[in-house]
């Protein structure tokens, strides 16, 4: 790593309207360091990245880029300087295969003619450098996982020469195995003197690929320290300005069941059993690909599945809609926000009130007046940070999205909620609130089902814990069975049908 600057931020402030969301932000990157940023959602990382990424303009403060004072004014300038940028929510084109993904608006042409043989030759190379040589580059994006469309924006940005290529929380919904990927992609730059700047609220990853770590807070910068300095308790003080509690809370949940799981199969998973009992948090644990996701979106018919019971309440159903199932008391929500749960154009207040409408219309008239006090109520308990419940949803950092999501699901009371990863994209701080709103919903009585790829999380959470391998529940295990990373682990891996150690 070399001491020379090749990205300088200085006294950098921002304002939208009414809100402030950077005062003053230092910051300073260095040629071939892995410098990580990190902060509570609305800390300000996002509007600093987009700043020196060409999408916002500084209200003032200087941005320095290999010595130069720079003004982007776009995305594409940025680009062309050699600043590349992965953002949380992926911009791929779902109907488009990888290579024009890959290549879109730059792509070779012999005589007037797009070079095909030549973007097959590169976009194999490309898939190469992130652990995806095995993928046919002519295949769709929306054939692939959540964690394959993004080590595809990941190989993009590798393509496209930069000195200076930021992740924003990149490792977000990768498996082990695709992470330890990652991380050696990112020794291979440090290797080549390009810089990262990387952006993530798993602490112990930071502190692992980072060399240096910066802290914002409330749009200010909080300090920078040296990887040798690091521990995840002194970064989280730094974030939130406390200390926080993230062990297991005991506590005493109910004893009558709610849902009956029988024998349940459908695509991706085969012979599923379990259940669920009222005002208990059961935790699904497993590798990426288990089949949890699969499983537990079948109940709630989407799709429906192809045999097993399904016994809700006492009785037997099959729901063939969420819509169904919501009627019945059962929500769900959904890993990928962006795709499957919000409108992101349209305003914050509408994505939250639009599960509860029925419940505020008489006669065919919405009672708006009641809906909207309703979404600022939930505005507040779940300390949802924004400007206006009118500004479109996409104007939330991803923790807030997160939050509206489950505000949504809140307003209309059910008695069991489906968390697949909530905490996707959170920080620490809105970590803990999520936790603890969990908790306090299943002490008032409501079934949760958290699947969840985070061991300390499903640790912290849990009073059981589904642990699912190869699409099939492998154990349910309970605090009683001496319930740990390592036990959970055997199951996952399906060492323990194995009979081998983790």
């Amino acid at each position: 790593m070399s001491d020379t600057s090749v990205l300088e931020i200085k006294k950098v402030s921002k304002r939208f309207g009414g809100l402030r969301a950077l005062k003053q932000v230092d910051f300073q990157l260095r040629r071939g360091e892995v410098h990580a940023l990190v902060g509570e959602n609305g800390a300000g990382k996002s509007t600093l990245m987009k700043i020196f990424g060409g999408v916002h303009t500084r209200d003032e403060g200087s941005v320095r880029f290999r010595g130069q004072e720079v003004h982007f004014h776009n995305p594409n300038q940025s680009m062309d300087a050699g600043i590349a940028i992965i953002y949380q929510e992926l911009s791929t084109l779902p109907s488009m295969t990888i290579i024009e993904n890959l290549f879109m608006g730059r792509m070779p042409t012999r005589r007037g003619i797009i070079d095909w043989k030549r973007l097959y030759h590169d976009s194999r190379a490309a898939l190469a450098l992130v652990g995806l040589e095995r993928i046919d580059p002519r295949t769709t994006m929306d054939k692939l996982s959540i964690a394959q469309r993004q080590l595809i924006e990941i190989a993009k940005a590798l393509t496209k020469d930069a000195s200076v290529v930021v992740m924003d929380e990149p490792n977000s919904s990768l498996s082990p195995m695709e992470s330890e990927r990652l991380f050696a992609v990112i020794e291979d730059l440090k290797h080549k003197e390009i810089s990262v700047i990387y952006v993530s609220h798993k602490l112990d990853e930071v502190i692992r690929v980072a060399d240096r770590i910066t802290v914002l807070r409330d749009g200010e910068y909080v300090g920078t320290i040296d990887k040798a300095d690091a521990t995840e308790d002194k970064l989280i003080q730094m974030m939130v300005g406390r200390t926080l509690n993230r062990d297991h809370v005991p506590r005493t949940p109910g004893v009558d069941t709610i849902l009956e799981v029988r024998n349940l199969s459908g695509k991706g998973f085969r012979d599923v059993s379990f259940d669920v009992r009222k005002g208990e948090i059961l935790c699904f644990a497993g590798l990426m690909g288990a089949g949890r996701s699969e499983a537990l979106r079948s109940i709630i018919g989407a799709p429906p599945p192809h045999r097993g019971e399904i016994v809700w309440e006492g009785r037997p159903v099959r729901f063939s809609s969420p819509t169904q199932a919501l009627k019945n008391g059962i929500a769900m929500l959904q890993e990928d926000r962006k795709r499957l749960s919000l409108f992101m154009g349209l305003p914050i207040a509408f994505n939250i009130q639009l599960g509860a409408l029925p419940s505020f219309t008489r006669g065919g008239v919405i009672d708006y007046a009641a809906a909207t006090s309703m979404v600022t109520d939930y505005v507040r308990k779940l300390d949802i940070k924004l400007a206006s419940i009118w500004h479109p949803v996409r104007s939330l950092s991803g923790g807030n999205q997160q939050k509206t999501i489950l505000a949504r699901w809140l307003a209309v009371h059910p008695k069991m909620l489906i968390l697949d990863e909530p905490t996707h994209g959170v920080d620490v701080g809105a970590k803990a609130e999520i936790y603890r709103l969990i908790r306090s919903l299943a002490d008032e009585g409501m079934a949760i089902v958290l699947i969840s790829s985070e061991l300390p999380e499903v640790l912290a959470m849990a009073d059981r814990v589904a642990v699912m391998h190869e699409g099939t529940v492998e154990a349910v295990l309970s605090r009683a069975d001496g319930m740990s990373e390592e036990s959970i682990m055997r199951y996952a891996s399906g060492a323990a049908r194995r009979g081998e150690a983790v």
